[in-house]
């Protein structure tokens, strides 16, 4: 028995349009796990954010006299609170750029604010202080867990997205590879350090 071109053609249609949807259902789930592991690396830098205020003030009621430092943590803050990107903006690669430069730029203000404690014993000894630094350290932890979750979740997002048949299907919609996160010191570290035992 010989089958009908009509009916080939037809199986053909159904083949293609349960590999488009079954495709497009599956850009769409995985596109949303990186909304959520995005959403959820914002909100631990946001709880970093708002826990600079608080470690400002305690820090200026002993180092009056760190100004510097002290604004360099408020303007850092500042730029942190002025640049918002959401899941959708993830495929643009200045706006990504600039979120984690100014992440990054928080995070050295910071440093710099720590340093400059450790100049303060009774600063040191202050519960208030501690119990700042104590949440901060627990921030930067939970910011390194959930960067790590976006990581491995846009890496799932984009290999899935350039494979075939998924890839044409992400075409048709528009559907570009996610930015992930970088060192910001690539070149540097790429470098072998300089170990010298002399003088």
């Amino acid at each position: 028995m010989k089958l009908k071109p009509i009916y080939i053609l037809l199986a053909l249609v159904i083949v293609g349009a349960f590999v488009f949807f079954n495709n497009y259902n599956n850009i769409q789930t995985q596109d949303e796990k990186v909304a959520a592991s995005w959403a959820e690396v914002l909100n631990q830098y946001k709880r970093r954010a708002d826990l600079v205020p608080n470690l400002v003030n305690t820090v200026k009621g002993y180092a009056e006299h760190e100004k510097t430092v002290l604004t360099e943590v408020t303007e850092a803050r500042a730029k942190v609170g002025s640049i918002q990107i959401n899941a959708e903006q993830l495929s643009d690669p200045t706006i990504f750029a600039k979120f984690q430069q100014a992440q990054s730029e928080l995070s050295t203000a910071l440093s710099h604010l720590i340093a400059v404690s450790e100049n303060y014993p009774k600063l040191q000894a202050d519960n208030l202080f501690q119990d700042l630094m104590s949440q901060l350290e627990g921030t930067e932890n939970r910011i390194t867990v959930a960067r790590g979750r976006y990581i491995e979740t846009v890496q799932a997002f984009n290999t899935y997205i350039r494979k075939l048949p998924t890839k044409w299907v992400a075409d048709m919609l528009g559907q570009q590879p996610k930015q992930q996160f970088t060192v910001d010191n690539e070149k540097q570290i790429s470098d072998a350090p300089a170990v010298s035992f002399g003088q």
